[in-house]
C-alpha cells in the first residue's frame, strides 16, 4: 500500500528515526542550481512553498555562467527576413527582466549588474535587402532602430566600416551578479551535494526519495515534488531512476574568449548568410581588471569541428575582417566548451519554449529546461501552474534542521576568470 509523503511524516514523528538518519519532508525540492533552478525556488518561496535546491559543484556551473547574459526579444531568429516562433515567443522578456531589475517583477533581482542596455546588430554591405527592409518594417517597430551615423559607438565610427548598424531593446546582464542575487533571495536553502553523496530510489509505487550520505548520517528527503533542472545532468539523474523521459538533446558550441588591456566594450550580432548571427560579442570585466569579448554565433556553433588554435585562427581572420580597423597584437586567446540541454525535439531542431513535464513513471518527479536563459521567468511560471494542475499546494513549515550538515552551495566563477590565456604565434 502506497504512503503519502504527510503519512510517512507522522509515522516519523510518532515513532522515530533510525539512530544515523534523518528526514526532512519538503513541498518542493529542486536538483540544479542553474538561472533555472535558482529563479524557481525564487518563485517558490514567494509562493509559500516549503523548498530547498541542491547543486553537485557550484551554482550556475557549465550551462548558466556560460552565458552571454543577453536577454533578447527574439530579433536575432528573424535573420531570414520574417518573425519565427522563437522571435515571438520571448518578444516580451527584455521588459519583464528589467521590471525584475528594479524590484516590480515577479523576482526581485536589484543589485544584479547590468552590462549594457542595448544590444547592437550590423551589416557588412554584402548583406541582402531583404533583411534591410525587414528591420525598417512595421513588423519590427519599437524592437529594431536604425543607427545613425553620428550615433555609432566609435568601433563603428569609421572609416572602413560600409554596412549597417541597428539597436535592440535587448539588455546584457553580468551572469555570476546574477546568481549571487538569486542566490541570497534564498539565503540559507541552496544546499551543496556531490553526485557521489546523493543516492535515489523509486518505490513501487513511482514515488521518489533521495538518500543523502554524510560522515555522521544518511539524510531522507521527502518532497511532494522533486523538479530537475540540471540542464545537461537531467538525462543521467532519469538514469539513476531507470528513466528515459523526458528526453534530452545537446547543442554543443566552443566559443572564443578574446582578453585585452583596454577596454573594448561592445555588444552585438553581425548579420550573415545563416538564421543565426555570423558573429555575436559580449564584453565582459575579467578579476584582473582586463575586459574579454567573448564570440559565440556561427562561429561558436562551427567552431565544435575544430581544434581550439585552428578555432582562434578562425576568430583572429573573422575579426580582422569583419572590423579590420580593430587592433589584436596584444590579444591574448582562449576557448570554452559549452553543451548547452534542451528538451529533445523532432529532428532536434531549437525549441522555442521554456520545457516542464512530468516523468511518466515517477509520480513526484518532473524534469524541466529553460531551453534559453531570456525564459526562466517562462519556466517557473509554467512549474506553479504544474503544481497547481496536480493540486501541490503550499504544506506547514518545514524544519530544515535535518540539512544542516550540508554547506551552502558557492556561486561559479566565470569562465574567463578560470581560462587560461595566450598570446597568438
Amino acid at each position: 500500500m502506497h504512503t503519502s509523503p504527510q503519512a510517512q511524516q507522522n509515522n516519523s514523528q510518532a515513532s522515530g528515526n533510525p539512530e544515523g538518519q534523518r528526514d526532512i519532508y519538503l513541498d518542493i525540492a529542486i536538483i540544479g542550481g542553474g538561472i533555472a533552478g535558482l529563479w524557481l525556488i525564487n518563485r517558490l518561496q514567494t509562493a509559500g512553498y516549503q523548498c530547498a535546491l541542491f547543486e553537485a559543484k557550484a551554482l550556475g556551473s557549465d550551462q548558466s555562467v556560460a552565458s552571454q547574459g543577453m536577454i533578447h526579444g527574439g530579433i536575432k531568429y528573424t535573420l531570414n527576413g520574417a518573425l519565427t516562433g522563437a522571435s515571438e515567443a520571448i518578444a516580451d522578456m527584455p521588459a519583464h527582466w528589467q521590471d525584475c531589475l528594479v524590484g516590480c517583477g515577479d523576482v526581485d533581482l536589484r543589485g544584479a549588474n547590468v552590462l549594457s542596455d542595448h544590444f547592437y546588430m550590423w551589416s557588412t554591405a554584402s548583406v541582402t535587402s531583404k533583411i534591410t527592409t525587414f528591420f525598417a518594417s512595421k513588423a519590427t517597430r519599437g524592437r529594431v532602430d536604425k543607427v545613425a551615423p553620428a550615433d555609432r559607438p566609435a568601433l563603428f565610427r569609421q572609416k572602413g566600416f560600409r554596412g549597417q548598424l541597428y539597436k535592440l531593446v535587448d539588455i546584457v546582464l553580468d551572469v555570476p551578479s546574477v546568481l549571487q542575487k538569486l542566490a541570497s533571495n534564498a539565503a540559507g536553502r541552496t544546499y551543496l551535494l556531490p553526485t557521489e553523496s546523493a543516492r535515489w530510489e523509486k518505490d513501487e509505487e513511482g514515488q521518489c526519495l533521495l538518500h543523502i550520505s554524510t560522515d555522521s548520517e544518511t539524510i531522507r528527503v521527502h518532497a511532494k515534488q522533486f523538479i530537475f533542472t540540471a540542464g545537461k545532468g537531467n538525462a543521467d539523474l532519469l538514469h539513476q531512476l531507470g528513466e528515459i523521459a523526458p528526453a534530452m538533446q545537446s547543442r554543443p558550441l566552443q566559443q572564443v574568449m578574446v582578453k585585452f588591456d583596454v577596454p573594448h566594450k561592445f555588444y552585438g550580432h553581425c548579420l550573415g548568410a545563416d538564421k543565426t548571427p555570423r558573429l555575436t560579442i559580449s564584453s565582459h570585466p575579467c578579476l584582473d581588471g582586463k575586459w574579454v569579448w567573448y564570440l559565440g554565433g556561427s562561429l561558436a556553433e562551427n567552431g565544435v569541428k575544430q581544434d581550439a588554435d585552428t578555432l582562434i585562427d578562425h576568430a583572429d581572420r573573422e575579426l580582422k575582417n569583419l572590423m579590420p580597423w580593430l587592433d589584436l597584437s596584444h590579444a591574448q586567446w582562449s576557448t570554452l566548451w559549452v553543451e548547452r540541454a534542451e528538451p529533445r525535439q523532432k529532428n532536434l531542431v531549437r525549441p522555442d519554449q521554456a520545457f516542464i513535464e512530468r516523468a511518466p513513471h515517477c509520480r513526484n518527479l518532473a524534469v524541466a529546461w529553460p531551453t534559453k536563459l531570456t525564459l526562466s521567468p517562462n519556466l517557473a511560471t509554467a512549474t506553479l501552474e504544474l503544481l497547481n494542475k496536480q493540486g501541490i499546494k503550499p504544506g506547514k513549515v518545514a524544519d530544515f534542521s535535518a540539512l544542516s550538515s550540508l554547506p551552502q552551495a558557492p556561486v561559479a566563477k566565470s569562465p574567463w576568470d578560470t581560462a587560461i590565456f595566450h598570446a597568438r604565434p
